[in-house]
């Protein structure tokens, strides 16, 4: 099959599947989506794959988050609209997780919003020195869709939830959002040959592995927890706050670029 934002390849026992829109910083749109969730269905059903390494193209960004400008002909109104529109952004986000072979997120650049969301739902994340994180949706007073991170750093998250500040690769490696740390002209190498190595382990092994640890979460309430964030995140995004409404208002008058300015000046005296 051919994509348009998307690239797929094999490498050995691995699946690799790159985001693909850097002059968008590879941005999630909806094509996008659609493509990378048909890719995990390809390699999962692919008897020769055992590991597969998701990752964005251009050195600059894994994803920035879902394109704001992606069918953007007037943001949604209703309930309704942001509860269809999140439910699908959602599912997208759940397909490297109920995919049955480990998931790997190899990070090079920024991770941000929808882009961490979707890196926190594989099974593991590398990145390079020179990447970037934040749960920066915050910042533009909308929700959360794919709320894994209390699942992943615990009672940490709520410090970057609140503030919307970025981190750097040390601290989120501190913290425990990433596995590893490499030099950015290192991460592939390094990247793929540990998928190489668990590739060596024999696939119902690693299908049932991942079932276990993905059932011992959902035990614990994580499928509940999950759907609760989506409930509080169209509940946040229909709410029409002072602070959106000004973003909105400039991006729409002066565009995106200016409106971020804005944003930014409103938290620059306390990112120092």
């Amino acid at each position: 099959m051919t994509y348009s934002t998307i690239t797929y390849e094999r490498d050995e026992r691995v699946a690799v599947i790159t985001l693909n829109r850097p002059e968008r910083l590879n941005a999630l749109s909806m094509e996008l989506c659609a493509e990378v969730e048909d890719a995990v269905k390809r390699a999962d059903k692919d008897p020769e794959i055992r590991i597969l390494v998701v990752t964005g193209a251009g050195g600059r960004a894994f994803s920035a988050g879902y394109d704001i400008a992606d069918g953007d002909e007037g943001m949604k109104e209703t309930v309704e609209e942001w509860w269809e529109n999140l439910n699908y952004d959602y599912d997208f986000t759940f397909s490297v997780w109920n995919c049955s072979k480990p998931v790997i997120a190899m990070i090079d650049g920024y991770c941000l919003a929808g882009g961490l969301e979707f890196a926190q739902m594989c099974d593991i994340r590398y990145c390079s020195d020179r990447s970037t994180f934040g749960v920066v949706e915050t910042r533009f007073a909308a929700g959360i869709v794919t709320l894994a991170m209390p699942w992943i750093i615990g009672q940490r998250s709520r410090e970057l939830i609140y503030s919307g500040k970025t981190i750097d690769a040390v601290e989120a490696h501190r913290l425990g959002l990433v596995n590893e740390v490499f030099a950015a002209d290192d991460l592939r190498a390094e990247a793929i040959k540990r998928a190489k190595g668990m590739s060596q382990v024999a696939l119902a092994c690693l299908q049932h592995n991942k079932r276990a640890l993905n059932g011992t979460m959902e035990a614990m309430g994580f499928h509940a927890a999950m759907r609760y964030g989506v409930a509080m995140a169209t509940l946040m995004d229909s709410t029409k706050t002072p602070e959106f409404e000004q973003f909105d208002a400039i991006r729409r008058e002066k565009g995106f670029k200016e409106a971020l300015k804005w944003r930014d000046a409103q938290f620059a005296p306390y990112d120092e």
